[in-house]
């Protein structure tokens, strides 16, 4: 399986609203609840009505349309990096999955991937 290294710096925001949101931005990740309005984007265009975010995130995504049928792609990704001590935060989309991991962890996390068969593409 593929995973695409992506370019840039990522934040996860807590936003008042999303009046300063762009759909347009290159990645922008919505979540709504009845508790809380966050976004993940580019570090670049946080929103300037963020309550709370948190900067130092880097980024990949596993390549390909993922049909709704595959099992465990995201749950054997996040054991590995678990077992080797790095925490992510996942976002999905229609065809595939992003895994964002911290900055410092980020290089460690696709190496320990290469070494379980993964290709990393840059």
């Amino acid at each position: 399986m593929n995973i695409k290294k992506l370019k840039g710096e990522f934040s996860v925001c807590q936003v008042k609203d999303y009046s300063e949101v762009s759909l347009d931005w290159e990645f922008c990740f919505i979540s709504n609840t009845d508790e809380e309005k966050s976004v993940v984007c580019l570090t670049d265009v946080v929103p300037g009505n963020t309550i709370n975010r948190d900067d130092g995130w880097r980024a990949f995504r596993i390549e390909g349309v993922l049909d709704f049928s595959l099992i465990g792609i995201l749950a054997r990704i996040s054991s590995i990096l678990a077992d080797n001590g790095i925490s992510i935060y996942a976002v999905s989309t229609y065809n595939t999955d992003y895994v964002l991991i911290k900055a410092e962890k980020y290089t460690d996390a696709l190496d320990v991937l290469a070494q379980s068969g993964y290709t990393i593409i840059e």
